[in-house]
This record gives C-alpha cells, sequence and structure tokens, in this order.
C-alpha cells in the first residue's frame, strides 16, 4: 500500500458504518487522519468506530436533518478540531422497477438522501473550509449519474445531480485551497446490494469490462489520494471506477 500523507487532518465521512464509508474511514486512519463516521444506524456505526480504533468516533446523524448535521459538526470541532476533510458516502438505491411503478414518496426519499443530503453536508463544512482556506470534498456518485441504469431512474438522476453539483461548488471553490470531487463508481458488493433485485445486479455486473464488481479497498485508494494535500489542482471532476463501463 502506497504511503498518503493525511497526519493532522481530520475527516468527516458519511455512511461510514460499512461498505465504502468503512473502507475509506480505515484507509484514512492508516494515513495518519482521525475520522469520525457519521451514520444513520446508531449500533453499526459505533461498532464501526469501536472496530477501527482510538483514531475513529462515531455519531448518529440523518444528513436529511439539517438540525441533526449542526449538532454533530460542533461535537466534532470540539472534540477533534477543524474539519479538512469531508467523504460524502451515505445512500440508498432504492427498489428496482420502472418509473411508473415508483411511487412518490420514495422518489423522494431516493433524492432526499442521495442529493439533498449531498447539499447538506457540502454547505455544512464549506464554511469553515473557506476561513482556513483548506479543505477537501469527495461527493460519491455512480456511474449510473453519467449513463443512467433501467429499472433505477431515481438512484441515477440522484447520482447525476451528485455529479452537477460537485461541478458546480467545485468551480465556487476553485480561487482557494479547496477541492471538490467525485467518484463515479461501478458497483461493488456491499450491503447496499441487500436493495436490489438479482436480475439488476447481473445487469450490473454484465456491463463492466473488466468482469468483477469493484472491491471497496480500490475506491479507498483513490479517495485517499484525492484528499491529500498532494491534490492541490484538481477540482469540480469526476473520476471513474467503472473497470472500463464509463464512456466519457
Amino acid at each position: 500500500m502506497n504511503t498518503i500523507d493525511l497526519n493532522g487532518q481530520v475527516a468527516i465521512i458519511t455512511g461510514g458504518a460499512q461498505g465504502i464509508g468503512f473502507a475509506i474511514a480505515k484507509r484514512f486512519i492508516a494515513s495518519g487522519a482521525k475520522v469520525c463516521l457519521w451514520d444513520n444506524n446508531a449500533d453499526a456505526v459505533k461498532n464501526a468506530a469501536d472496530i477501527l480504533g482510538q483514531n475513529a468516533s462515531s455519531a448518529q446523524v440523518d444528513i436529511t436533518r439539517p438540525d441533526q448535521l449542526e449538532t454533530a459538526y460542533a461535537q466534532v470541532q470540539n472534540e477533534l478540531g477543524n474539519v479538512s476533510i469531508l467523504v460524502n458516502s451515505a445512500g440508498i438505491a432504492g427498489k428496482n422497477c420502472p418509473l411508473e411503478e415508483y411511487s412518490s414518496q420514495e422518489w423522494a426519499q431516493i433524492i432526499d438522501i442521495n442529493l439533498n443530503g449531498t447539499f447538506h453536508m457540502n454547505k455544512l463544512v464549506l464554511p469553515a473550509m473557506k476561513k482556513q482556506n483548506y479543505g477537501r470534498i469527495i461527493n460519491i456518485a455512480s456511474i449510473a449519474g453519467k449513463e443512467g441504469n433501467p429499472n433505477a431512474s431515481a438512484y441515477s438522476a440522484s447520482k447525476a445531480g451528485v455529479i452537477a453539483l460537485t461541478k458546480s461548488v467545485g468551480k465556487e471553490t476553485a480561487d482557494q485551497n479547496i477541492a471538490v470531487n467525485c467518484i463515479t463508481p461501478a458497483a461493488a458488493r456491499t450491503p447496499i446490494f441487500d436493495q436490489m433485485s438479482e436480475e439488476h445486479i447481473d445487469y450490473m455486473l454484465s456491463k463492466i469490462p473488466r468482469g468483477r464488481f469493484l472491491e471497496v479497498e480500490e475506491v479507498a485508494n483513490m479517495v485517499a489520494w484525492l484528499v491529500s494535500a498532494e491534490n492541490s489542482f484538481t477540482t469540480a471532476s469526476v473520476f471513474d471506477l467503472s473497470g472500463g463501463r464509463a464512456t466519457y
């Protein structure tokens, strides 16, 4: 494993109790950062922090609730110091079905968590990052946000929104030492698969030229560099982890 210097950095990772978020947290700690995991599952996120050890803490947070975010953020600043890194990994897939079979409620929930939640988190950390003239933000989108997966219109639309939001915020902060980027992973076998049909999982695998699913450690490897001080130029950009699937 290459050494990435994150010594002295403080990171918040949403959706950090499992899957991609947990893998990123593990890599950050190995690189010297202190990490606070945020997740809506109180027991799971506390257990994840316990596994990661003394440089990890946790908070039960619903990213669609700005009031909860403000409280948890103040606690992180008080206990760990200024937050220099944010990774937005929290998200849901929703059910797999044609658009006309989505209920308005489920459509709204997917958009609220995946897109509005990303908005709330970026808005939360940016004022302090601007004040300290330093910050690194990674918003986790999906290859579905670029290509659109059939029977996943809500998820695809929400992740397309995350891509556009990232590009806008990255340009707004480009005159400061703040990098705002997103990644567009292909499918990784994480607990989010529990929300998907086997037919949809098979479809996603069939679209990946490498012929396998993404490993969460591969995501963590890319993100660790993107949030480091070495990434001093690239912002408002999209990084693929698609195994060759992405066409642009």
